[in-house]
């Protein structure tokens, strides 16, 4: 096995990464970038649509979605105690984890109790959420990644840019030159003379993940549901890749948000209906994995979970941004957001990017960094997130309740050029003299710049706000004045 480094470059992960209004600069420059994300987030958006019209009570679905999540969190002591006796019951080790840093010592704890060098890993957001890979890796243990997408990433030492599918940014052009290039370095290399036909690159990739899957002694999941009543862990897939991790290692470790609970099989059915056409567009997902307990003779014979809060609690704590938590990590959000769209997922600093990034990131981490103070900004509002969301995430409520309370953050801190700004505003807009006296610089202003857009300015706070934002130049012309000439002039 390769000692090599599997990090991404150039961030070790996504800590450390400029702020949404720095780093879209850099990912708008990325024309084959975004002529992927268009093509892509369009196809699954379309894709979605069709196959929710199939659905005579879709909204139905959604409402029934969105009020067992609800009950989920205003009960979410009762089921976490629930599913926890389920699983025990049913031979499974439960584990608590309060943060990220809990979590991962758990996770490496059991492998080096089982004398492990390498995990096999299931797609899974929250072990990217806390930088599982990269923890193992620090302590000699290499973590596999064996989702397609998920594979592309790490071989392209790159970082995920969608929830769905990680590598959505590259196109299979990109992926056929990663594979010739990094595949060998880490096991079976591509076949010699591979193109970028997708057949090819699904055989190339089945070829290499096979002989780890034959050798792993332990693989890593997440879970999109835990069945409280029954301590069912639930995951759905596409590619297979995920059956292979529940059933040929000896240790299965699965962790899961302490958010992932329904509360019974039939509830269940109902998201079993709404996540495969809002993530996917299918009807159902090809694998739906469901297990309660060890199998018996075959599969994993040491199974264990790790509730992990990670910052769900503080969130569940506020009455409006609890919503995030319904979340169910389908990324119709995505595939239907014009900004994401446009900046791709590494301008939002974290695993979780487009507009559910923006409302749960903030809430998981807190304000305390200028990537989270700036991620509720990363919206245009226009409500379309909210239309597609299978549970009904109210995503604009959330975004401006943010905004609101980033700027309570900033003000505790210490004054601001923004209240300045604002209060001068609120005197300007007060009274129609007012108005009047200022519009006198704004004739001026339109003199100076005479038709030319405004650029960056030499005052700090003018020139931040222009760099991100086109704005024409002020018109030499008023309102005013152009009403008193078409009209009292003439009635003259």
């Amino acid at each position: 096995m390769t000692t090599e480094r599997l990090t991404p470059a150039p961030y070790q992960t996504f800590l450390g990464m400029p702020p949404f209004p720095e780093a879209v600069k850099t990912e708008l420059t990325k024309d084959q970038q975004r002529r992927n994300l268009t093509h892509a987030t369009h196809t699954i958006r379309a894709k979605r649509a069709t196959r929710a019209s199939e659905v005579d009570n879709w909204d139905d679905l959604r409402t029934a979605g969105e009020q067992i999540k609800n009950r989920v969190g205003r009960h979410l002591d009762h089921y976490l105690l629930q599913a926890e006796a389920a699983m025990q019951a049913a031979g499974i080790t439960v584990h608590w984890a309060e943060t990220a840093a809990e979590a991962n010592k758990i996770i490496t704890d059991i492998a080096h109790a089982k004398q492990v060098n390498e995990v096999v890993k299931i797609k899974s957001m929250v072990t990217q959420e806390i930088d599982l890979n990269e923890h193992l890796e620090a302590n000699g243990i290499a973590a596999w990644e064996t989702d397609l997408a998920e594979l592309i990433v790490q071989l392209g030492h790159d970082l995920p840019s969608h929830i769905l599918v990680p590598a959505i940014h590259r196109n299979r052009t990109e992926v056929r030159d990663i594979f010739i290039e990094e595949m060998g370095r880490y096991g079976k290399p591509a076949p010699e003379g591979i193109s970028d036909d997708p057949t090819e690159l699904a055989a190339a990739s089945r070829a290499h993940l096979r002989e780890k899957f034959l050798r792993a002694r332990m693989a890593v999941s997440g879970a999109n549901f835990i069945v409280a009543e029954t301590g069912t862990l639930v995951i759905v897939e596409s590619e297979g890749n995920g059956r292979m991790c529940l059933t040929l290692p000896e240790t299965l470790v699965s962790v899961v948000g302490i958010e992932k609970l329904v509360p019974t099989l039939e509830d269940l059915e109902v998201f079993l209906k709404l996540l495969p056409r809002s993530s996917t567009g299918e009807r159902m997902n090809p694998y739906t994995s469901m297990w309660t307990g060890a199998p018996g003779a075959d599969g994993p014979q040491d199974l264990h979970v790790v509730l992990l809060d990670n910052g769900r609690s503080r969130v569940l704590s506020d009455p409006t941004g609890r919503a995030a938590l319904r979340c169910i990590r389908c990324s119709a959000c995505l595939n239907i957001c014009p900004v994401y769209e446009r900046a791709g997922g590494h301008a939002y600093g974290s695993p979780y990017p487009g507009p559910i990034g923006a409302i749960l990131n903030p809430q998981l981490r807190g304000l305390g960094s200028l990537v989270d103070q700036a991620l509720p900004f990363a919206s245009s509002l226009c409500g379309a997130c909210n239309d597609v969301c299978p549970v009904k995430i109210p995503f604009t409520d959330i975004l401006v309740h943010l905004r609101h309370k980033v700027v309570e953050h900033k003000t505790a801190q210490h004054p601001t050029g923004e209240q300045a700004l604002m209060k001068a505003a609120g005197w300007v807009m007060a009274d129609g003299t007012h108005l009047e006296k200022v519009q006198v610089a704004s004739r001026l202003a339109g003199q100076v710049f005479n038709g030319r857009p405004i650029g960056p300015m030499p005052i700090p706070l003018a020139s931040r706000w222009l760099q991100a934002r086109d704005v024409e130049a002020p018109p030499k012309q008023t309102f005013r004045q152009w009403w008193r000439k078409e009209h009292e002039e003439q009635g003259r």
